[in-house]
C-alpha cells in the first residue's frame, strides 16, 4: 500500500466531530432558538458538559459565582464564549501525541489553545473585533497533525535531510517527502466534518497564506501570525518549530509592528494564565 493510500485509510478511520458542538453553532446563530433548546443538547453530551461546567469556573471567564448546572453556565457565558467552551471541549477530545512532530498531546493543545487566544488578541488590534470563526480556525488549525504525525515519523530523516540539503522548511520537506503537508490534512479533515469552507481554507494555508484562493480573508493571515506569535513564546515548540516563511509579509500586509505583536505576546501571557482549565482538559499520559 503506498502513502497516499495509508494517509486516506487514516483520514477515513478519523471519528466524526461531535453533533453537540455543530448543534450548538446552529442553535446559537438561529435568533428563534430558545435557551431551553441549547441546555438540552449540550446535556446529552456528558464529557462537553462537565468541560464547559470547569471553563465556566476558571479564571479566563472570571465569573464571581461557582456554576454548577448547564443552564447557568450558558447565562453567565454568553454566546460567544459558550461557542469557545463547546468548541474547545468538542475538538480536545482528538488531540494525542504526535510522535514524527516530538510533541504530546497536551503540548499540540496548550499550543492550540494559545494561537486561539493570540487569533483574538490579533483581530482585536487589527480587525477591532474578535470572531468565533477564527477562533475555531485557530484552535483547529494543527488539526491534521494528528493524522500525519504517524507518517512524518516513519520519514522523519528523509524530511530533516530535505531540510538541511535544500534549505527548505519543514512544511516544504513535508509535503515534497509525503505528497502533503499537515495543513493541507487539516483542511481535508475540517472539510470531512462540514465545517465552514472560510475554516476549511484557514487552516488548510496557515502557513502558506499567500497561496489561498480566498484572497480577501484575512484568517490564514491571522492564524499564521498567532501561531508563530506562541512558537516565538516556547508555547507547543516541536521539531517543525519556526521553520517558515511568511512571517514578515504577515506583518507587512496588516501594517503591524514588531512592537505591536511585542505587546499583543504580553496580552497572551496574562490570557494564557487564566486559561489554565482550557489548556488542562487535554492531560499528559501517565508513566
Amino acid at each position: 500500500m503506498n502513502l497516499d493510500s495509508k494517509i486516506g485509510r487514516s483520514l477515513n478511520r478519523l471519528p466524526a466531530f461531535p453533533a453537540t458542538v455543530n448543534k450548538v453553532t446552529s442553535l446559537i446563530n438561529n435568533p428563534d432558538s430558545s435557551l431551553s433548546e441549547l441546555v438540552e443538547v449540550i446535556r446529552l453530551d456528558q464529557a462537553i458538559t462537565a468541560n464547559i461546567l470547569r471553563m465556566c469556573n476558571s479564571a479566563y471567564f472570571g465569573l464571581r459565582h461557582k456554576v454548577d448546572n448547564v443552564h447557568d453556565a450558558i447565562m453567565y457565558l454568553g454566546k460567544k464564549n459558550v461557542v469557545r467552551a463547546v468548541m474547545a471541549a468538542g475538538c480536545s477530545r482528538f488531540f494525542k501525541d504526535t510522535p514524527g512532530y516530538e510533541a504530546e498531546a497536551k503540548d499540540l493543545w496548550e499550543h492550540a489553545v494559545g494561537t486561539a487566544l493570540m487569533s483574538q488578541i490579533l483581530a482585536k488590534k487589527i480587525l477591532k473585533h474578535e470572531d468565533s470563526q477564527l477562533f475555531t480556525a485557530a484552535l483547529m488549525h494543527d488539526i491534521g497533525k494528528i493524522i500525519l504525525g504517524e507518517f512524518v515519523s516513519e520519514k522523519y530523516h528523509e524530511i530533516m535531510n530535505g531540510m538541511s540539503v535544500r534549505a527548505c522548511s519543514f512544511l516544504e520537506a513535508e509535503e515534497e517527502v509525503l505528497g502533503m503537508n499537515h495543513a493541507e490534512v487539516g483542511g481535508v479533515i475540517t472539510a470531512a466534518w462540514n465545517f465552514p469552507q472560510d475554516i476549511q481554507q484557514a487552516i488548510a494555508y496557515h502557513h502558506r497564506p499567500d497561496r489561498n484562493p480566498a484572497t480577501a480573508s484575512p484568517m490564514p493571515w491571522l492564524i499564521h501570525l498567532a501561531d508563530q506569535g506562541c512558537l516565538m513564546m516556547g508555547i507547543g515548540l516541536g521539531t517543525d518549530g519556526l521553520s517558515y516563511h511568511e512571517f514578515d509579509e504577515a506583518m507587512i500586509r496588516f501594517g503591524f509592528t514588531h512592537k505591536d505583536f511585542e505587546e499583543a505576546m504580553t496580552l497572551l501571557l496574562t490570557e494564557l494564565n487564566s486559561a489554565q482549565e482550557l489548556i488542562g482538559i487535554v492531560q499528559p499520559k501517565s508513566v
